[in-house]
């Protein structure tokens, strides 16, 4: 198994966080059985597209919530790293309290 779950949707309250937030966080490593992602579905072009960062972050963005590590935002890259058969993804992780 690649992930923890397969979730749909982001179960977490709204945390108001900008491009320039998540910037200010700094990446860390995250074990890809650990993370619970928030799509169900992938754009296959994004994973093979290898300017797929061009315009966004280089990171994913993980939100810890309630022990839970959510991967808002980067499925393509943490798909990636799973067929290079890293067990690792380094990610930019806000934790939000209840």
């Amino acid at each position: 198994m690649i992930f923890k779950r397969v979730g749909v949707g982001r179960p977490y309250p709204d945390h108001g966080m900008t491009a320039r937030d998540w910037a200010s966080v700094p990446p860390r490593q995250v074990r890809l059985d650990q993370l619970v992602t928030t799509k169900d579905t992938l754009q296959l072009n994004a994973l093979l597209d290898e300017d797929s960062t061009f315009y966004g972050d280089l990171f994913a963005h993980v939100v810890e919530w309630r022990g839970e590590y959510y991967l808002e935002d980067g499925l393509h890259r943490a798909l990636r790293a799973a067929l290079q058969q890293r067990l690792v993804l380094h990610a930019r992780v806000h934790t939000m309290e209840d």
